[in-house]
Formats: C-alpha cells, structure tokens, sequence
C-alpha cells in the first residue's frame, strides 16, 4: 500500500463508544505515515471534547444535540432545540472542511457525525464509516447511501446498507487485549493479589459503571453470597457507584457477610490483566467490550444495556450468542439470575472451554489495520 500523507477529518461520538475506536484509527493513519494531520470533529460538551485532546489529537465541537429517550420536562425542551442545533452544526462542519480541506472524512457514528458526513459528501470529499455494533446505528444507515465504504464489525449488515460497499473490519480494540499466556495470568494474579487456587468471576460495567450489575452484586451479597466457596470475584463498580459500593461493602463485612474474596474498584487500569484472570466475565455488550472479549478468548455473560439507541447491545450479544459464543441475561432478570448463572458456568470447565473456543474465530484481528487500508484503496492508492 502507498501510505502518502493524508489530511483526514474523523467525525462522531456524542457517546462514549464511539471515541477509542477513533482514536484508534487515528493512531493507526499515524503510524503508517507520521506526516498524515488528522482532525476531530465532535460534539460540544461530550466526553470526546476531553479525551480525544488527551489522545493527542486536534478537536472541533459542534453545537449538536441528540434526542432524549426520557420524556421529561427538561429533555422535551432540549428536544425543541435540536432542529436548530443541527442547522448550526451543518453550516460549521461546512466551514471546518472548507478551512481543513481533508482528502477524506471518516464517520465513527453517533449524532456528531451527522453534519460532517453530510457536508462532505455533499462537497464530493470521499467518505467512508465504521459502524461498531450488529444493529446499524440511524446516523450510519442515512450516511451509508452516499460514502464510499462502510466498515463493520459483524456479519449480515447487507440489511442496512448497500452490499457492495461492505468491508467486514471488526471493531478497533486496544493492541494490549489477546489471549492470555500463561506469564500474562501469572502476572494478573500478583497484580489484583488473588488467590490461584480459586475460580475467577469479572464484572465489569464500563467506566462509569452498571446499576443493574451493581444490584445484582449486592443482592447476592445480601443473600449471604450463596454459591460462592471457591470463587473469587473482581468487581468494577465505576467512578459514580463506588463511594455506594464503600459504604454498602463496610456494612456488609460488619454483617458477617463472606466479602473476603470480593475486590471492587471504580475503574479498572489493567483490563488486559483483568480479563487474563477471568474465567468467566460478566459485562455489558458494547460493541467495544464485544469485540475485546472475542479478542482475549473469553467465556462471557452479556447483560445488554436497555437504555441504547435501536436496542443495539441485545443485538451485539445476540450475534455471539447465537452461535454458541457467549451466554446472556436479561437485564430485567438479572438481579435474580445474573449470579447463579455466573457460578454455575464458572465451576463447568467443559462450558466454559466450549464458549472459549466458539468465541475466537470471531475475533477479526487489526481492525484499525483494515480500515486505515480502506481509507488508501477508496483514495486509489492501492498497491
């Protein structure tokens, strides 16, 4: 491949899914030719207006605002202003291009992406988006009529977008998540200080954590922790829930409850390390957290998030748990069925082999790799 010099603008978020794949795309073009200017485009007042600067990268926000699934008071009157932050927002995407001048937009999904993606292809600026989840997001299925190429990480989205502009990518991940090596476990037990003679649940919500994850968790507690000799458990409750966590933690132990080989933390540094120990995780099904579990080989109970767009989390699990991949509970059940279900599967070593070796061939390797590829061929420099 003929990795020239590009100017690239990488547009989405609005939501935090959308933002490490694009910033793992952007690392990708710059590792191909350091001399490749890469600008953000996001919206004004989200997480990526923060992280992506942190990641080193250039932003513009645009006054974009998303609909609210909540009919309140205060999110019908947001609701009123989206119409005209959305004209606002398309009249400064066209001034971004006009000053950046990309050689090509690139569309992560997510409300942000919207205007930009319109105004270039409007401009005739070649295009080309990445959706992350089974579900095709409604930014992505209006963009993918008039870009060039539509990367996606799961099979059969023929039926939201035109056949022949699919590329089948996968989802960007960190380069650090791959199946553990026995130094890797080894690694994992001394740095979470566990037991090795004990199996090993991870619970993880995300960064800003799970209440339904962290109801279950304390219900089983408060059940006296039924199920749980031999178990060990790495709990990540998120920066929002842990002073609760604290402070239900401390009043349990003082109950006499079987805490002592529960570990909980808000956030979790070393998720490489945490999903090396796992032999079994429990999480949501972000498209990002699905494609990092189908990374690292691991037996998984997906618990799909109720409050996304199109339901796209039941989907994502769906697509793994059809095919023997991967277990779920829903999330109405899960305070009663989450825990239960988890120990059974982690003591059955010949379920948890099976959904280990269901689970890897659907890890698509280098992603960022494909698309940074795609973005070369659709501006025909191909080798």
């Amino acid at each position: 491949m003929n990795y020239k010099p590009l100017r690239v603008i990488i547009s989405g978020g609005g939501t935090g899914g959308h933002i490490f794949p694009a910033v793992s795309i952007a690392n990708k073009l710059k590792e191909v030719n350091p001399d490749t200017d890469i600008l953000f485009v996001g919206a004004e007042g989200k997480m990526e207006m923060e992280k992506v600067p942190a990641a080193g990268y250039k932003i513009v926000g645009l006054p974009i605002l998303g609909l609210q699934r909540q009919p309140t008071f205060s999110n019908l009157v947001n609701d009123l202003k989206v119409p005209f932050k959305l004209l606002q927002s398309v009249r400064k995407a066209g001034k971004v291009i006009d000053s950046f001048k990309p050689d090509i937009a690139v569309g992560v999904g997510g409300y942000a992406s919207a205007p930009l993606l319109w105004q270039a292809t409007r401009k005739k600026i070649p295009a080309l988006i990445q959706e992350q989840n089974g579900f095709a997001g409604l930014t992505n299925k209006i963009l993918g009529k008039n870009v060039g190429k539509i990367c996606v990480a799961y099979e059969g989205m023929e039926k939201f977008f035109p056949a022949d502009k699919i590329i089948l990518s996968g989802n960007p991940i960190r380069s650090d998540i791959v199946p553990a090596c026995p130094a890797m476990v080894e690694e994992g037990m001394e740095y979470y200080k566990l037991d090795r003679s004990l199996y090993h649940i991870f619970i993880v919500g995300g960064s800003l954590g799970s209440g339904t994850l962290n109801r279950s968790m304390k219900k089983w507690i408060s059940d006296g922790c039924p199920g749980g000799e031999g178990v060990e458990i790495i709990w990540q409750c998120g920066k929002y829930y842990k002073a609760g966590v604290d402070a239900f933690m401390e009043e349990a132990a003082k109950a006499g409850k079987p805490v002592a080989n529960i570990h909980w933390y808000d956030f979790i540094g070393r998720m490489d390390l945490a999903y090396a120990v796992a032999d079994v995780v429990i999480s949501r099904s972000g498209a990002s957290t699905v494609s990092e579990l189908c990374a690292a080989h691991k037996a998984a109970i997906f618990v799909p998030s109720p409050n996304v767009a199109e339901d796209h989390q039941t989907h994502n699990a769906m697509a793994l748990v059809n095919k023997g991949a991967a277990m779920i509970v829903k999330d109405s059940e899960a305070e009663e069925k989450l825990l239960p279900t988890a120990l059974a599967l982690v003591r059955d070593d010949e379920k948890v082999l099976a959904l280990e070796r269901n689970i890897a061939p659907l890890a698509l390797a280098d992603a960022a790799g494909t698309i940074v590829d795609e973005v070369y061929k659709l501006l025909g420099y191909e080798k």
